[in-house]
């Protein structure tokens, strides 16, 4: 039996481990990867911009385990729930959190000092201080208007932490936190993504109950390209040896849900010019969620393959890899991580990864508990 508090640490270590795998390849395409590196299979990979110089990286240096913004985001949402101790909305998204990434100073491994999370964040998750701090917006209407990503989706693990066993719970929650920053279906794959995770808590759950519990609370076009994906995913399993045809069927099947394919750098040539990027739709989905559920399904669970099948795809790696961390992390614990792994990223990150998953694990448990007693309560009432 694995214990509630081995899933923890399996979701916040698993975090750290998909995100440091992807981060030295992230925005590369499938081909460059395989061209590169042939394929990556380990933490201790060279970032491929290490050679440039330090300005045209922005100061940043990847590689060899160190995490990106999506593992901090994780643990900053870890540290509001140890802060609030209860469930939480759109308006713990303008207070707590961020204190945390805005205000209050942590490691930050890529530029190698203690500074502000929000130095390293991407625009639309800069959006999150724009919109609350200085727009001083209602917070349940601060997503709207964002880049729509998977910016949100690639730190609500917690959610499904504190809701586990309960998937829709894990939904609700994921969405009323996450409208402070994300709209559209950037904020749905938060919501799924964070019931996924609550489902994979459950003793005996399978690859198959996940995939079916994502679908049943997805919406719209994050719905149909899970649905289609994971369909293909099974479809392929006796050919999982055939990247090539792997990536090729799974990314023709994206092309229908987002409009980027390769297309993820952002240069002058392209100021002015229109295109339905990161636009709002109910027809379209992120790419992430989708591609990490697909790819669970084809290696039927299996930890570090899926995982690692999942990062040479290529774009969003550090968060493909977060995202099929996490729901295997949940399912198997932290003893499916190897244990070289962990070492090297607790070293390299300056972090104590399992004692800050057994801190907020604590909370969790309590708040789960807690849950149960109001329910029960509910129960005789109505009786």
């Amino acid at each position: 039996m694995i214990s509630f508090r081995d899933r923890v640490r399996g979701v916040v270590i698993s975090t750290a481990l998909g995100d440091a795998m992807g981060a030295p390849i992230e925005k590369l395409t499938y081909e460059q990867i395989k061209s590169k590196y042939g394929r990556v299979e380990s933490l201790m990979t060279r970032w491929y911009k290490m050679d440039l110089p330090s300005e045209t990286r922005l100061g940043r240096v990847r590689g060899d385990g160190i995490v990106t913004d999506d593992t901090l985001m994780t643990l900053a949402l870890m540290k509001v729930y140890l802060t609030e101790r209860r469930h939480l909305d759109a308006y713990d998204m303008g207070n707590e959190f961020v204190k945390e990434i805005a205000f209050r100073k942590t490691f930050v491994p890529e530029l190698n000092q203690e500074t502000l999370i929000i130095d390293r964040l991407f625009y639309p998750e800069k959006y999150i201080f724009m919109r609350h701090v200085l727009a001083n917006c209602d917070p349940r209407e601060a997503g709207i208007g964002n880049m729509v990503n998977c910016g949100a989706a690639m730190y609500i693990a917690p959610v499904g932490v504190v809701n586990a066993g309960h998937p829709k719970a894990a939904y609700d929650e994921a969405i009323l936190f996450a409208m402070g920053h994300q709209s559209s279906y950037g904020l749905e794959a938060a919501g799924v993504l964070a019931a996924c995770v609550a489902k994979a808590f459950e003793p005996g759950v399978t690859v198959d109950d996940i995939v079916d519990t994502a679908i049943s609370l997805a919406k719209d076009g994050t719905k149909e390209a899970i649905r289609e994906l994971t369909g293909a995913a099974r479809d392929l399993r006796h050919e999982r040896d055939d990247m090539d045809k792997i990536v090729s069927v799974f990314q023709s099947i994206l092309a229908k849900y987002s409009p980027m394919g390769d297309d993820v750098h952002r240069h002058i040539d392209k100021v002015g010019i229109p295109s339905n990027h990161y636009t709002p739709s109910r027809l379209w989905s992120i790419e992430e969620l989708p591609m990490a559920l697909a790819f669970i399904v084809l290696n039927d669970g299996e930890y570090y393959r899926s995982m690692l099948d999942g990062v040479n795809s290529g774009r969003d790696t550090d968060s493909i890899g977060v995202m099929i961390g996490v729901i295997l992390g949940a399912m198997y614990g932290w003893e499916a991580v190897r244990k070289e792994d962990l070492e090297q990223l607790n070293a390299v990150n300056r972090l104590d990864l399992c004692a800050m998953a057994d801190r907020f694990g604590d909370v969790a448990e309590r708040l789960i508990k807690q849950d149960i007693t109001a329910h029960e309560a509910r129960k005789g009432i109505i009786v």
